[in-house]
């Protein structure tokens, strides 16, 4: 058996890992395709994690989170367009879907009115960008909801 680590300054993947109480050798042999060399490296940082690595861990750890802290902390393109999302109760994640939706739908109108040409005018460009930014909020509101529901399948609260 695999001693405890003492690291203080843990990262995401060697957290999740824990959480599962699995040794580096016993998700090894989990991970069927990772070695407990390579989860080391990336758990200290020396190696990026590569995607389907990823996948595969946040599978076996039952931490779906990990995928988005991923592509929103480590892939290039995700940086830019996945925003990051915490985990949150259904509670919360339900009640910001709503404000989103309200904010949304007292700006319906205005969408239709900007994109009906197929043009964002001068006059429009300020209005398109609060819709645009109410649309990201809804958007993290679905990303953190996809979390949860995968969360809570993985724990039982959802059979």
């Amino acid at each position: 058996m695999g001693r405890k680590s003492t690291k203080e300054n843990k990262n995401v993947y060697q957290q999740a890992r824990e959480d599962r109480e699995l040794t580096r050798e016993a998700a090894a042999l989990q991970l069927e395709f990772i070695s407990d060399d390579r989860i080391e490296k990336i758990e200290s940082d020396k190696v990026i994690a590569r995607p389907e690595e990823v996948m595969k861990m946040a599978e076996c750890y039952k931490h779906p989170e990990l995928c988005n802290y991923y592509c929103s902390h480590e892939c290039p393109i995700g940086q830019r367009y996945v925003p990051e999302v915490g985990l949150k109760e259904l509670s919360q994640i339900s009640l910001e879907m709503l404000a989103s939706l309200n904010a949304l739908e007292k700006q319906k109108n205005r969408l239709i009115e900007i994109a009906v040409d197929g043009i964002v005018h001068k006059d429009e460009k300020e209005d398109f960008i609060k819709i645009r930014s109410q649309l990201e909020e809804m958007s993290k509101a679905i990303s953190a909801l996809t979390i949860w529901v995968d969360n809570a399948v993985n724990t039982g609260k959802i059979e």
